[in-house]
């Protein structure tokens, strides 16, 4: 039970796995057309070491498909621009993957404007409404916004969880002030700007004092006068800055608004789709274990 609800579904960070198992289970693995479908192995393995865990009744699979066509591309051109596009094999992988949930009766959710985090916040705020808890599947410090008393995080390859007090340990910050600790900070990984010179502990501080980004960016004046290394350097860089962490802050909010089921029968388990399974699994020359461990399931 999670702050006293009854129920609770599991949103998966998909893309997370996918990349995973592409880049530590050989291509060998190949299709019956000589494709490599090693993501694709590795990707059946997690889903199903999933549903023998946590035995979910509702679940969403959350793919990325807006690689270059995020909402935030609009915003920011260079959102995400340092970013190798995956080669086409693995975005035939992604495409089977997909599959793959379907078949085995799960909810599958992709879109080309919005990402699997904003996928997953939405569906936060659709379950919470039906009075329904979420346990986020992912390692993603992003999430760390969306945590409430309804709402945890596992890390499932490290099998950690944690909820709102975790994400005050992990980060120093709370998880509503999250999005603000991300655009102070800036990801390197995703080019997101960040102000300059400001990393995790710093805007930990900060917003532990000030409590959001709005506030701090007001009085950044005051913080060349708080007990902390490099104040009025801080302070300096905050008021040359303005600008680039209101845009990074445009980037590190997770949207709510994105297209999902808007009931709670849209995130049901079904049962796994015997003859879909059959010919998929054939295709990709999934062996009779994996077939064994479907029909083993709940």
């Amino acid at each position: 039970m999670i702050g006293g609800k009854q129920h609770a579904a599991y949103l998966v960070d998909a893309s997370l796995y996918v990349f995973r198992a592409w880049h530590s289970i050989p291509s060998d693995f190949t299709d019956v057309d000589g494709h490599p479908v090693n993501a694709v192995h590795g990707f059946a393995r997690f889903l199903l070491d999933f549903l023998e865990r946590a035995k979910p009744t509702h679940a969403a699979i959350c793919f990325d498909e807006s690689l270059t066509s995020s909402f935030r591309n609009d915003i920011y051109p260079h959102y995400k621009a340092n970013r190798e596009l995956p080669p086409a094999e693995l975005v035939r992988q992604f495409g089977y993957c997909r599959e793959v949930a379907a078949a085995l009766g799960l909810t599958v959710l992709t879109d080309t404007s919005y990402e699997a985090d904003d996928l997953i916040g939405s569906a936060v705020g659709v379950l919470d409404r039906h009075d329904c808890a979420a346990v986020i599947v992912s390692a993603d410090k992003d999430f760390g916004q969306l945590i409430s008393a309804s709402v945890e995080q596992w890390d499932f390859s490290r099998d950690q969880r944690w909820n709102m007090q975790g994400i005050k340990q992990r980060l120093g910050v709370h998880p509503e002030q999250v999005a603000d600790f991300l655009a102070l900070m800036g990801d390197a990984v995703d080019n997101i700007p960040g102000v300059p010179g400001i990393g995790a502990k710093t805007a930990a501080i900060l917003l532990g004092h000030f409590g959001t980004l709005d506030a701090l960016l007001a009085r950044s004046d005051e913080v060349a006068f708080l007990r902390m290394r490099g104040a009025a350097s801080t302070s300096q860089k905050l008021r040359e800055h303005v600008e680039l962490a209101r845009l990074s802050r445009q980037l590190t909010g997770i949207a709510l608004d994105a297209p999902v089921p808007s009931g709670l029968d849209g995130y049901v388990r079904r049962k796994p789709d015997d003859e879909l399974i059959g010919a998929l699994f054939d295709r990709l020359r999934l062996g009779p274990m994996t077939r064994a461990r479907v029909r083993a399931l709940d």
